[in-house]
């Protein structure tokens, strides 16, 4: 199990995406869990990013990945 780390899972960016970042790194944006689930075990993290307590998702979950709606 991994010691403590902060991994960031960016809001949706205007053109859809979000930026991951663990430890202040950015691994790459992600449009889906299964993209964020990569970016960690590449980074040596095998959790389950819709599960893992160090996952700190801004602005809203895991279920959106593209803009906000306007109006």
């Amino acid at each position: 199990m991994p010691g403590p780390i902060h991994v960031i899972v960016h809001p949706p960016s205007p053109t859809s995406g979000r930026r991951v970042r663990v430890d202040g790194e950015i691994l790459g944006l992600a449009h889906n869990v299964a993209d964020v689930a990569e970016f960690l075990r590449r980074a040596g993290l095998e959790i389950d990013p819709a599960e893992s307590p160090w996952i700190d998702w801004r602005g809203v979950g895991p279920e959106r990945w593209g803009p906000e709606a306007s109006g």
